[in-house]
């Protein structure tokens, strides 16, 4: 232990191998998923800025769960409003009906800091399915033309 150069992502890589940074589809710029995030004072730090991003949608591309909260990692495919795009990773609580009703390709409405592009993201609660919809388009438009 003393002495020992690995990160919480790389144990967290050993112990779920389903969380490594691979499986994740994310660079070695992702610091890792935090083995529970209440007690991670870096991850109360990073939720709270998330939860003040910049908008963004996410497409679903696959979740894990974690625990039996039940907590789920999703990795989504994130396009931003000024034509980025990116792997990002969801460190969520969701209720039993939201994880029955995930689907690969579902469009979601996601919070990115840019200023850090570690690969997290956070699901936006807070924007209607209108919102959602007008930031596709506006995606959309840009892609197109």
């Amino acid at each position: 232990m003393f002495g020992n150069k690995k990160t919480i992502a790389d144990l967290m890589g050993q112990l779920r191998p389903d969380l490594s940074r691979e499986s994740l589809g994310v660079g070695p710029d992702f610091p890792g998923v935090a083995p529970n995030p209440l007690l991670s004072k870096e991850a109360r730090k990073r939720n709270a800025e998330l939860r003040v991003g910049v908008l963004a949608v996410g497409a679903l591309v696959d979740w894990r769960e974690v625990n039996s909260n039940p907590r789920v990692v999703l990795m989504l495919d994130v396009e931003t409003a000024d034509a980025g795009a990116f792997r990002g990773i969801a460190d969520e609580s969701l209720t039993i009906t939201q994880l029955t009703r995930l689907a690969p390709g579902q469009m979601m409405a996601v919070r990115y800091r840019p200023a850090i592009m570690d690969h997290y993201v956070a699901l936006a609660r807070d924007v209607s399915p209108e919102q959602l919809q007008q930031l596709i388009e506006h995606i959309a438009k840009r892609r197109h033309g």
